[in-house]
């Protein structure tokens, strides 16, 4: 069961509150409809719930707020907006992307491609699908981790009479299987026909709370859809006529030469049209809304003596008027005698299993692998010309690195590739869906910087080794020379290009977009390196030779003396300009990062230590 308590927005400045003391209920094993017009609190309702927006009140899931749910995924499918997916990724890719994120098995996915109608286009890229394909995929990615509550913002928005009725029968069919469905929508005519339940909401507060029989009664009335470019005068003879037979038909005129006609029928309509020598060119039967226009321009009442935009029945309507047992301590928040408890913003949950989520993310668009190709023609090719042109030092010549360039194209294609890491994520936020942030778990950052160190080394080695070949292609097999200390040159190569990678990855997770993690690459060689060697070549600087053993003879226990060689080659690495500049660029990311990730993390704990004192 899905319970509203209370639920106040923080007012804006200057505005009344989105939603003001809200408080319903959905119930298992029904349909229930939000319903509102356009602005009447229905979205900020169940941004509330979910703890996407600041206010006060609280929302039960089967008796647990939501940031008292383990794993909400598994408990609460949500669907707001569109599919937040790049573009260029498949919609199973996707599916198995989130399955990461949620902890469900990659066979999953393709189980709910199948349940959703797009079994035969699970290959099919995001940003081709249509409307309909596109709310099967959103409709899917709330079912992921088969939760017992689906909680849909206007799912049926746009679709087709064919789709919505889909739509609404796979919802009904999770509601029979004991689940709650609670979904938004601006149509009362499908809100009584596709739900269990209408609980109406105008300006954020409660304005009924209805079974969908009751709903169609009070709120729904049969009429006469009329069109004649006589409007006005079949108007005035339908109300002649009917006051002079004493009965009880009303006529309220509509834009484009439409009437729409209560207590008659197309019958009664058409002869009279056609006695009077009126022309009509649309006459049917439709079920009017009868809060669709306003009071005093000639709405027709609902029943004898009841306002035209009255919510229904005393019995219906308000918190009193509901069934079912409840608890005290809500019922007296709501009656004003204890204060609603604080909602406040929770920060998105991160993967559950970080490693394939980054995995799935990385191989699931084509740009990986279109980066990694440029990186290795364009490598080759300068290979080939360094090595035509001479006095160009063998290692130069591997890595493609000519003096023209502050970097090689390997170190800036992981760089570019550790910056999407996670500037794709802020640009389409799979893991925040309706956030606008993204998680910046610890978990998170760790598998992130394992992936894009992965992917370094092997595109370092596979530009040393494209560029070898290549040279014993074009130049013959003498050519190439191993040079004296293979072991130390590797080591640096391998570490600029992981070093680029994180700086990349780092630049781009404290400021949100990928373009300032490029920038972090290419400003290391650009500013970094020359104040480095400022500093490495000012007077009076000493150098660090013998610092191993030094360092040996404070430590215990004592390392092995081999280990000397391994602390004199990473001293060498950072000692080197361009070593010094990343490790020093690093360490700077590393601490920005840090703080903006954890700058707001105490204060959440202690607010939800609060919130949950008060919420229990």
């Amino acid at each position: 069961m899905l319970q509203a308590i209370g639920l106040t927005s923080a007012p804006r400045r200057g505005l009344p509150a989105a939603v003001d003391d809200l408080t319903f209920e959905a119930r298992p094993g029904q349909v229930t409809a939000l319903l509102g017009e356009p602005g009447s609190g229905k979205t900020a309702a169940l941004r509330l719930m979910l703890e996407l927006d600041s206010g006060r009140g609280v929302a039960y899931f089967r008796g647990r707020p939501m940031h008292r749910i383990p794993h909400p995924a598994r408990e609460v499918g949500v669907l707001l907006g569109d599919v937040p997916g790049h573009p260029a990724r498949t919609a199973r890719g996707q599916l198995r992307m989130l399955g990461a994120a949620a902890g469900v098995p990659p066979a999953r996915a393709d189980e709910l491609l199948e349940l959703v109608g797009l079994a035969g286009l699970g290959g099919q890229r995001i940003g081709a699908l249509s409307l309909g394909m596109d709310r099967r995929l959103a409709l899917a990615s709330a079912l992921l981790g088969d939760p017992h509550t689906l909680v849909l913002d206007d799912p049926a928005e746009g679709l087709a009479p064919r789709e919505s009725s889909w739509l609404h029968s796979l919802l009904r069919a999770h509601a029979a299987r004991g689940g709650t469905v609670l979904y938004t929508t601006a149509d009362p005519k499908e809100a009584a026909r596709a739900a269990d339940r209408v609980v109406t909401v105008d300006s954020g507060r409660l304005v009924a709370d209805q079974g969908a029989d009751d709903f169609s009664r009070t709120r729904l009335r049969p009429r006469v859809a009329v069109r004649t470019p006589h409007a006005a005068r079949l108007a005035a003879v339908v109300s002649r006529e009917a006051r002079a037979a004493r009965r009880s038909v009303e006529v309220v005129p509509e834009a484009g030469g439409r009437l729409a006609v209560y207590g008659s029928s197309c019958a009664e309509i058409g002869d009279l049209a056609f006695r009077h020598g009126l022309p009509v060119h649309q006459l049917a039967d439709e079920v009017g809304d009868t809060r669709s226009t306003a009071p005093g321009d000639g709405a027709a009442p609902t029943e004898p003596g009841v306002p035209a935009n009255s919510p229904g029945p005393p019995d219906s309507a308000g918190p009193e008027g509901r069934t079912g047992s409840r608890d005290p301590r809500p019922v007296a928040r709501v009656s004003g005698l204890e204060p609603a408890p604080p909602i406040r913003r929770r920060p998105a949950p991160g993967p559950l299993h970080p490693l394939r989520y980054e995995l799935r993310r990385l191989l699931g668009v084509r740009t990986t692998t279109m980066i990694m190709a440029a990186v290795l023609v364009v490598s080759v090719g300068l290979s080939v010309l360094l090595a035509r042109i001479g006095h160009v030092p063998l290692p130069k010549v591997l890595a493609a690195w000519p003096s023209l360039l502050p970097l090689p194209p390997a170190a800036v294609g992981a760089g570019l590739l550790g910056a999407l890491s996670f500037g794709d994520e802020f640009r389409y936020p799979a893991l925040a869906a309706g956030r606008g942030t993204v998680p910046r778990r610890l978990g998170l950052l760790l598998a992130k910087m394992m992936v894009s160190a992965g992917v370094a080394v092997v595109l370092s080695g596979a530009v040393v080794l494209a560029s070898a070949g290549a040279l014993r292609l074009v130049y013959g097999p003498d050519w190439i020379d191993v040079p004296p200390n293979p072991f130390s040159l590797g080591v640096s190569w391998v570490a600029l290009a992981v070093g680029c990678a994180w700086a990349g990855l780092l630049a781009a997770g404290v400021f949100r977009v990928t373009t300032a993690g490029v920038a972090a690459v290419l400003a290391v060689p650009v500013l970094v390196v020359p104040l480095v060697q400022l500093m490495l070549t000012a007077p009076g600087s000493r150098p660090v030779t013998g610092f191993p053993a030094r360092l040996r003879e404070l430590m215990w226990p004592r390392w092995p003396h081999e280990t000397d060689r391994w602390v004199e080659l990473a001293l060498g690495v950072v000692a080197h300009p361009v070593g010094a500049a990343l490790a020093l660029s690093l360490s700077v990311l590393m601490l920005a990062y840090l703080l903006t990730g954890l700058q707001g993390r105490p204060r959440w704990r202690s607010q939800r230590a609060a919130g949950s004192g008060q919420g229990l």
